[in-house]
């Protein structure tokens, strides 16, 4: 009975979502044009409602699904999903700080080289921890890592480098890499805007994000894919798996999925710390942790969106092409974006950086823009170090060289959207708009 009542709610489900959400709406002038939003159809909801049913609400068999197709999709070994991006970034950099790395782990002010044009939650685990930032410019047009910098940055406090694909454009991952292992650094890949972006390594493509020690993606509404809120983790070293597994998980020691006990089969017969003989594993913690696991639900939505990834991949570049080919005679008045070299971006947006001898300033475009719906925003903090959090604060960092890339961006750059919910004709729309106010008209 149980069965034919869940398949009945199943199809009303999918009705729903043919009601609701089933027609493709053509572009209307005047209609918002969001820079992102969720694509999805009736596998999404679907899969929600039959997660719901279940009523597990933590962690179940759809999480264990998406960590293990995921990671499959992105040809690693381990992957681990996080309540958020931000949450997979502090998992991430935390778990570099195990007492289980010995001499390589990172300890309170030890440096660790970065960005100041980036999302905050890149460098937050740092400041947090106790751990220096050393912030080195960027370029333009990659809007990445001036790499050209990392020498001067290193010192013997050095313990690794964090930094962002920017708007999904990959850094020079390989010089980068070649850093890090020459320096014995680690190397973390904030990878959340770039999900999909590939680089050339020895010949070979690589997704972004496993190319590093650790790798991060964000699946909030706006980015390659998403389950609303949720992060991910995922690296090939089996030993920054159990660290961050545990940190993920209350900083346990035990690993038994959840809702599973004795998973080990040596639940009562361990010695730990000062514990007593046979202490209950299931409760003997080796790290300082958090509970940063997400919900079976959003686990559903994650299953059926990575099956989508491979189209919305596809979809994103060919919007971010359509947009360059449009504007490419415009180059009088902006620097136009350009891929990294030897590297297929997967488009997080498009972005345009005003000249200084343009006759218009970023905000009075962007005011134009957003007057006509066209929903635009910054590179993120634009200069991080230039908002409160930094200047009205008693943070330790150190920068190395000058942020003229950094603070030029900050104050001409402006991105709008690529992502696969918009057609040609609200791309034209966009396009238009750009080429009017610029014409003056």
């Amino acid at each position: 009975m149980s069965k034919g009542l869940r398949d009945r709610i199943i199809e009303l489900t999918k009705e729903y979502y043919k009601e609701e959400f089933g027609s493709k709406k053509t572009f209307v002038a005047g209609e918002r044009i969001a820079y992102a939003g969720r694509v999805f159809d009736e596998n999404e909801i679907t899969n929600l409602v039959d997660s719901s049913l279940d009523f597990w609400l933590t962690s179940g068999r759809y999480a264990e699904k998406f960590e293990r197709d995921f990671a499959r999709f992105l040809g690693v070994k381990h992957c681990l999903a996080t309540t958020s991006g931000s949450s997979a970034n502090l998992l991430a950099f935390m778990a570099l700080t195990s007492h289980l790395l010995g001499k390589r782990r990172i300890s309170r002010g030890d440096e660790v080289i970065t960005v100041a044009c980036a999302f905050p939650t890149t460098i937050s685990p740092i400041v947090q921890f106790g751990a220096v930032p050393v912030f080195v410019d960027v370029t333009i047009p990659s809007y990445n890592i001036d790499v050209s910098g990392l020498e001067e940055a290193l010192t013997e406090k050095t313990k690794a480098v964090m930094v962002a694909h920017t708007l999904g454009n990959p850094f020079e991952l390989s010089a980068v890499a070649d850093f890090c292992k020459k320096h014995d650094l680690w190397l973390i890949e904030d990878n959340c805007d770039a999900l999909g972006s590939q680089v050339e390594i020895n010949g070979n493509l690589c997704y972004t994000g496993t190319v590093g020690d650790i790798g991060t993606s964000s699946f909030y509404p706006p980015h390659q894919m998403t389950m609303g809120e949720g992060g991910a983790v995922y690296t090939n070293n089996s030993l920054l798996h159990r660290i961050a597994l545990s940190l993920r998980d209350w900083g346990r020691d035990c690993q038994c999925p959840s809702g599973v006990d004795n998973f080990c089969g040596h639940r009562y017969d361990g010695q730990y710390g000062q514990l007593p003989q046979g202490y209950d594993h299931k409760f003997v913690y080796s790290h300082l942790g958090y509970n940063l696991k997400i919900t079976d639900m959003q686990a559903a939505v994650g299953c059926a969106q990575l099956e989508k990834l491979p189209s919305f991949i596809k979809a994103r570049r060919k919007n971010w092409k359509y947009l360059r080919d449009s504007l490419s005679n415009l180059s009088e008045y902006f620097i136009l974006p350009k891929p990294t070299e030897h590297s297929e971006p997967c488009w997080f947006g498009f972005i345009l950086t005003v000249k200084d001898n343009a006759p218009f300033t970023r905000n009075e475009i962007v005011q134009h823009l957003e007057k006509n719906n066209i929903q635009t925003r910054m590179l993120f903090a634009g200069n991080l170090l230039k908002h409160p959090c930094f200047v009205d604060d008693d943070v330790e960092y150190r920068v190395v060289g000058d942020m003229k890339n950094t603070d030029a961006i900050m104050n001409n750059s402006f991105w709008f959207g690529v992502y696969p919910g918009l057609d040609e004709d609200r791309l034209r729309h966009v396009v238009k708009c750009i080429r009017d106010f610029v014409k003056g008209e």
